[in-house]
């Protein structure tokens, strides 16, 4: 009966003109390029690899109205906090010119003290800026150290941390802010004060925000891999989670300023903002309501100015909106 014959027992013998090829072994490693251009290909054709910070810069700036209103909120900073430099008359020094028109004197008139209004609308837009700002920067912080540690640990934090940020939500905000706004009322310098109790009802959105994104963000495969490799909750949250959930933070911070000005320029239209002598764009509004039709440049300039930040700043957070959105084809002009 004939054997069968194991084409695998077969070993190469050596023969005369030299030593016995060796046999063929599958390799681990693909032999030949891989399927797609490779990064030398792509330079030969011209091809520049771009970031994703590149890409969504690149789409920011091709949304003209965001570049417009960042270059005209830019502007209206820089003539805010640098222009009483250069002005001859500063916001709480008094002229002879009473109840003046806009004139090359001063440009935006002066009110029934001679004081000049353009230096006022400057140290107004000053005070609301810094109270935006800072507003923006207190309330994204704690929105997303809590959003982030209810959305990465689940449970009971998470519920406990849902739980307080609901029971801020269903409080009515104006009603509490002039309340512990009279509390400041008439002391210099109480701006600050304000800010803080604006942000006591501000982050309560970017917590909500920040965990849903974590949520999502907590089952992809380079978190799980970076947890398998034994990185800690703490890197795994600042390395790997809050970079890709960045674009949402940023956009959501940027209304919140035009949402806290609007919120100081509502406390101090009702009187319990920024305290004389000092001032703000809300006060400025106040104090020209019932001059609006006998003098109405102490009411529109002032509230022309305030409009013009609010729209710029949501112009922005629209144009940052779409740059940050992955699925964005074409932005919007």
């Amino acid at each position: 009966m004939a054997d069968i014959i194991d084409d695998s027992s077969i070993l190469p013998v050596a023969t005369p003109e030299g030593p016995a090829p060796q046999p063929m072994l599958p390799s681990s490693t693909p032999m030949g390029p891989p399927d797609g251009p490779g990064s030398d290909e792509l330079e030969e054709f011209g091809v520049e690899a771009r970031s994703q910070w590149r890409m969504i810069l690149g789409r920011f700036l091709r949304h003209r109205v965001a570049m417009i209103a960042l270059i005209v909120l830019i502007l209206i900073t820089l003539v805010s906090f640098f222009g009483p430099r250069f002005y001859p008359w500063s916001f709480d020094e008094l002229s002879p010119d009473l109840s003046q028109g806009p004139s090359l004197d001063h440009w935006m008139g002066t009110d029934e003290l001679g004081k000049d209004l353009f230096a006022k609308v400057m140290r107004g837009a000053q005070k609301s800026l810094q109270v935006g700002l800072l507003v923006a920067v207190l309330a994204t912080f704690v929105g997303v150290v809590m959003g982030a540690l209810a959305g990465y640990y689940r449970g009971v934090l998470d519920s406990i941390l849902m739980r307080v940020t609901d029971l801020f939500l269903v409080i009515p905000a104006l009603a509490v802010l002039l309340v512990v706004s009279n509390r400041f009322r008439g002391q210099s310098g109480n701006w600050f004060a304000i800010a803080m109790v604006i942000t006591a009802f501000a982050w309560m959105y970017q917590a909500r925000l920040t965990r849903s994104e974590f949520l999502s963000l907590r089952e992809r495969e380079y978190v799980e891999a970076a947890r398998a490799v034994g990185a800690s909750d703490r890197r795994i949250m600042l390395r790997h989670m809050l970079p890709n959930s960045i674009g949402s933070i940023i956009v959501n911070a940027t209304l919140t300023i035009a949402a806290a000005i609007l919120t100081e320029s509502a406390l101090s239209f009702l009187g319990f903002g920024v305290a004389p002598p000092d001032t703000s764009l809300g006060r400025l509004v106040s104090d020209g309501v019932q001059a609006a039709r006998t003098r109405p440049w102490l009411f529109y300039f002032p509230g022309l100015w305030l409009v013009a930040i609010l729209l710029c700043v949501n112009f922005v957070g629209d144009g940052l909106r779409d740059a940050f959105d992955p699925k964005q084809e074409r932005v919007r002009a």
